[in-house]
C-alpha cells in the first residue's frame, strides 16, 4: 500500500470515529464527483487522484497536501505551532485563540522550515503586538 492510500484510509477511519454520520469511500467518492471504487482503488493503492482531489482531500481532511503525500508527518501546520508552544501555558491559551484567523494561514504554512524555538518566538512576537494593541484599543 502506497503512502497516500495508507494515510487516506487512516483519515477517513480518523473521522469515521467522531463523525455522527459514516464517511464511506462511496460518500466520499460523491463528495469528490468520482466513484467508490476510485477511493478504494486510492486507498490500496492501485491508483492516485488528480492534483485537484488531492487538494480537495486535504480540505476535506483538514490536513496538508504534503502530510497526505507522505512528505512530512504533520498533518496540519497549526500542529507544529501547537508541539512548538505546548510547554508554555500562556502561549497555548493564544494560540487556540490565533490559530482560526484566516489572515494567519499563510504564516502556518510557513513554519514547516523552522525550529520549535523560532516557532515559539514568533508566537510570543505576535502576542506583544496583541497586546499592545489592546492597550491602544481601551
Amino acid at each position: 500500500m502506497s503512502i497516500f492510500g495508507k494515510r487516506l484510509k487512516e483519515l477517513r477511519e480518523e473521522y469515521n470515529e467522531v463523525a455522527v454520520e459514516k464517511l464511506t469511500g462511496a460518500k466520499l467518492g460523491e463528495a469528490l464527483g468520482v466513484s467508490k471504487q476510485s477511493v478504494s482503488k486510492w486507498e490500496n493503492g492501485l491508483s492516485y487522484p488528480d492534483f485537484d482531489t488531492i487538494i480537495k482531500l486535504s480540505e476535506i481532511f483538514n490536513v496538508s497536501t504534503d502530510y497526505l503525500l507522505g512528505r512530512t508527518d504533520i498533518k496540519n501546520p497549526s500542529d507544529e505551532i501547537s508541539n512548538a508552544v505546548e510547554d508554555d501555558p500562556e502561549l497555548i491559551e493564544f494560540w487556540n485563540e490565533l490559530k482560526e484567523r484566516e489572515d494567519l494561514q499563510l504564516l502556518f504554512k510557513q513554519t514547516k522550515n523552522l525550529s520549535p524555538k523560532d516557532i515559539k518566538q514568533i508566537i510570543r512576537i505576535i502576542k506583544a503586538i496583541e497586546d499592545e494593541e489592546d492597550m491602544i484599543d481601551q
